[in-house]
């Protein structure tokens, strides 16, 4: 029962972090529940028909999937607001639809015979990316990322390329719905296309949206309730569900911006002269202007 708590506490922390990653360039994906079951089948498919161990096949279906996701990402992301989510979901429908037709893996019955998925392979991982995303909080990219984010327009002014930029977090947010999908379905040992529908990925977008989207811990934190909540109030019976939504719409009407709305602050660029105590008496800054 702990590994089974650890194991999809840990996957729905991936996955919230997948749509951190897409977030931070200005951009919301409803797609990668889709990009997960890439990952699961393609995993799936290299362990179980070709033989491939699954600490080698999920980072494979990740590079497959991050190729997908900049395929699809580069019309997908010349839109704005809502028709930019209405084209995610449509993604998300479109891979379900076309991994139900394929008769090799098994259609609308679903794919299995997988195995080897363990609860401690994603603990290292959660920890690695979580690492990782804290570097880049704290280094100057993390400036790049929020000038992308606030006004494209601006960016372009300073010579970034935000079509670049944007991509790359879209193909990274995918490949690590994939990689969390790989281990996800070997833990599960069968998978169908109907486990992964457009609510999996609204409930990802969810958890981001509980935590806070500022920061990578509110994503982690917004994850981690959603996953263990339903299991606190297992006790109510046929009032589990309701119980379970009154809670998240409190959570969300209390606080909007998220459990963990504060931004982590970023490291100033090197080689920038630190300004002398006339210049600073003379031009007092706010936290914001740095």
């Amino acid at each position: 029962m702990i590994q089974d708590y650890v194991m999809f506490t840990g996957v729905n922390i991936l996955l919230a972090w997948s749509v951190y990653i897409i977030l931070m360039s200005g951009s919301l994906s409803f797609a990668n529940g889709a990009f997960m079951l890439i990952g699961a089948y393609v995993s799936g498919v290299l362990t179980v028909k070709f033989g491939v161990p699954l600490l080698v096949a999920a980072p494979l279906a990740g590079a497959a999937t991050f190729l997908f996701g900049v395929l699809v990402g580069f019309p997908a992301l010349r839109t704005r607001g809502i028709y930019l989510i209405l084209v995610t979901v449509g993604i998300a429908v479109s891979v379900r639809g076309v991994v139900e037709s394929i008769a090799y893996v098994g259609g609308v019955q679903g794919f299995g015979g997988m195995s080897g998925g363990n609860p401690w392979h994603i603990v290292a991982l959660v920890i690695a990316v979580g690492a990782a995303l804290w570097v880049v909080s704290r280094s100057p990219l993390q400036r790049i990322l929020d000038a992308v984010r606030e006004d494209e327009l601006a960016a372009r002014s300073l010579g970034i390329n935000v079509v670049h930029v944007k991509l790359t977090c879209f193909g990274i947010g995918a490949g690590l719905a994939a990689v969390a999908g790989s281990f996800y379905a070997h833990y599960m040992l069968h998978v169908t296309p109907d486990g992964f529908g457009i609510l999996v990925s609204v409930y990802i977008v969810l958890y981001v949206v509980l935590g806070g989207t500022n920061n990578l811990w509110g994503s982690a934190l917004g994850a981690a309730i959603m996953t263990l909540l339903p299991e606190l109030v297992r006790g109510v019976a046929q009032w589990r569900p309701t119980v379970f939504g009154l809670t998240i719409i409190a959570l969300l009407l209390l606080r909007p911006d998220g459990l963990l709305a504060f931004r982590i602050p970023t490291v100033r660029l090197r080689g920038r002269s630190r300004p002398s105590r006339h210049d600073a008496a003379r031009n007092v800054a706010t936290p914001e202007q740095w």
